[in-house]
């Protein structure tokens, strides 16, 4: 018989259940480490944060200080922002269950779900990476020398001043490698470089050529690939597909290409090849370079670890809203599996990329990769529509991530 409220709460402390509590119990919440503060793993940490509130904590892991939009590289390019009017603060991120920590992933540790960073070591009941590509601007011989990157938020601002005071010339746009983030960017660079050097009044003295590996500009689109290569018709943007630089001799001003042609440049701009991050391949996370995963689910060979966006070898391309996509179905999955909920619907590979066309307007491209036996894109026109919802875009997830109006 119970006499007394000590023996009352010591028979409710013999009744507990000996060892951890389940995940989905307020009391030790899941711990979810995220590594890279990008399009992913800003979308991954909302919505857990959002969906299971106290029930899980969330370490949100990046070497920088704060988020950039791929898209206002260009604005800061083309002087239409400035490079620290462009970034979003992780310090903006005020969710009680989210901690954002700036610090370096020194080593990943997957089966364990154990990160070393400069700063600590932190540990997960699940683990995502995200940390993206790198661009190894090395890989191309005499590029670090003799061209201009335009793919970082650091490159971008350093080309301002340069695209300013560009008055004639050849210039080259290329993509270096066969794997790159969005797609459309280096025709965007060329729409708005011509649309630049128009205004100025030295378009006739300057000749812009793109070179790129890929087929053609949006390979899942033959529709949307006409009308890029339609406008650069128009624009007299020369174009050379299915072609690849192999090295640049700075002091020539030649771009040497694969199959034994030289093409001189004044000005080169290029997108130079990406990498997994090396504390990725260190890890064994990868194969045959980048994470591979279940395009179904994300997850890795690793139980309960995830990859999200550029670092993987999922069948899409590589792009924020991918990223962000993919991000939504993990934590789909997480979900389900922390609150015994039904099984998730499979990523489909679902998106909206917004296309710069010059001239103010913007295209848009929606696509379904995975849903079908094959990818189906629907093309919308550029308009000054497209650039309103393109602004449209970017303030939601302002808001939705960093709490800004």
């Amino acid at each position: 018989m119970i006499t007394s409220h000590d023996d009352l709460c010591f028979s409710v402390f013999l009744a507990m259940p000996i060892g951890r509590p389940s995940r989905a119990s307020s009391i030790v919440p899941t711990r979810v480490l995220i590594l890279g503060a990008g399009f992913g793993g800003l979308e991954l940490s909302t919505r857990l944060a959002e969906t299971l509130g106290e029930d899980v904590h969330v370490t949100l892991i990046d070497k920088s200080d704060a988020f950039v939009f791929g898209f206002s590289k260009l604005d800061v390019m083309f002087g239409r922002q400035t490079a620290d009017g462009v970034r979003l603060h992780y310090r903006e991120i005020a969710r009680p269950n989210v901690d954002f920590l700036q610090e370096t992933v020194r080593s990943i540790d997957a089966v364990n779900k154990r990160v070393v960073t400069d700063q600590g070591t932190h540990d997960g009941d699940f683990l995502v990476v995200a940390l993206g590509a790198d661009l190894d601007v090395g890989a191309t011989p005499g590029f670090a020398e003799g061209g201009h990157e335009f793919y970082s938020p650091e490159g971008a601002n350093g080309l301002r001043d340069v695209l300013a005071g560009f008055e004639q010339g050849n210039i080259v746009i290329a993509v270096l490698g066969g794997f790159f983030k969005c797609p459309p960017a280096p025709y965007e660079m060329a729409f708005m470089l011509h649309d630049l050097l128009t205004r100025r009044g030295v378009r006739d003295a300057c000749t812009i050529t793109l070179i790129t590996p890929m087929g053609k500009p949006i390979p899942v689109s033959d529709e949307v690939s006409s009308a890029i290569l339609a406008l650069c018709e128009e624009r007299n943007i020369a174009h050379s597909h299915a072609t690849w630089v192999d090295r640049l001799d700075p002091q020539e001003k030649v771009a040497h290409l694969r199959d034994g042609q030289e093409v001189p440049f004044d000005l080169f701009l290029g997108v130079p090849v990406h990498r997994a991050p090396s504390v990725v391949v260190d890890s064994g996370l990868t194969d045959d370079g980048w994470i591979a995963v279940d395009p179904a689910t994300l997850a890795t060979k690793f139980p309960d670890v995830y990859a999200v966006g550029d670092v993987t070898s999922a069948p899409v391309p590589r792009a924020g809203v991918i990223a962000e996509g993919e991000a939504r179905t993990v934590a789909d999955v997480l979900i389900a599996q922390l609150t015994g909920g039904p099984k998730p619907p499979p990523f489909a590979g679902e998106v909206v990329c917004y296309i710069e066309m010059g001239d103010s307007v913007i295209g848009r491209v929606n696509v379904n990769f995975l849903s079908g036996p094959a990818p189906v894109a629907e093309f919308i026109p550029p308009s000054l529509d497209g650039a309103n919802d393109k602004r449209q875009f970017a303030a939601t997830r302002r808001r939705r991530w960093f709490g800004l109006d």
